[in-house]
């Protein structure tokens, strides 16, 4: 992924009169110290699925990872459209962020190595995976890893100043 700093775009129909784009340098904490997302997939029917999960951020790509048999590795089988998002829950605080972009399944072992690596060091030794034949493995099974680098990232200020701002990143 490009990891230059993208320009934020403020939509002005969605933000108090006056308020700036927000700083990608925050959406980036943001993306980064998270401890809970939720990802948006399809099911193959087009039922959309929602489900929470935790993630990781290195070099500008979100990774998270799930058993080969739960519904969102099915359905990233068939469509590997997909939207995390994160944020706080009050309607008078905080940053929003939603991370829309691609799944794909990692296998390279150093990258898998360095993605449990993170885990570990942002969630904790129960978070511990070892890398095994293009995937975690851990004592409940097999998990799959996947990347998302984002394709259009939308970040959603609310508070005193409320704002909606874009940043848009070149196809990977």
């Amino acid at each position: 992924m490009n990891t230059a700093e993208p320009a934020g775009e403020l939509d002005t129909r969605f933000s108090s009169e006056g308020a700036a784009p927000t700083e990608w340098s925050e959406a980036h904490e943001r993306l980064e110290t998270a401890e809970i997302f939720w990802i948006s997939t399809v099911r193959r029917d087009g039922r959309p699925h929602v489900t929470p999960l935790i993630a990781v951020l290195l070099d500008g790509s979100l990774y998270f990872c799930t058993g080969p048999d739960e519904q969102k590795a099915r359905n990233l089988e068939g469509n590997r459209h997909c939207t995390l998002t994160t944020g706080c829950n009050a309607i008078d605080e905080g940053l929003d962020v939603v991370v829309e972009g691609d799944a794909v399944r990692l296998g390279e072992e150093t990258t898998l190595r360095r993605v449990a690596a993170l885990y570990e060091s942002k969630y904790g030794q129960e978070w511990h995976f070892d890398v095994r034949d293009g995937a975690f493995a851990h004592s409940a099974g097999t998990a799959l890893v996947f990347e998302v680098a984002p394709r259009t990232v939308f970040g959603f200020r609310k508070g005193d100043e409320f704002s909606q701002t874009r940043w848009r990143f070149p196809d990977s």
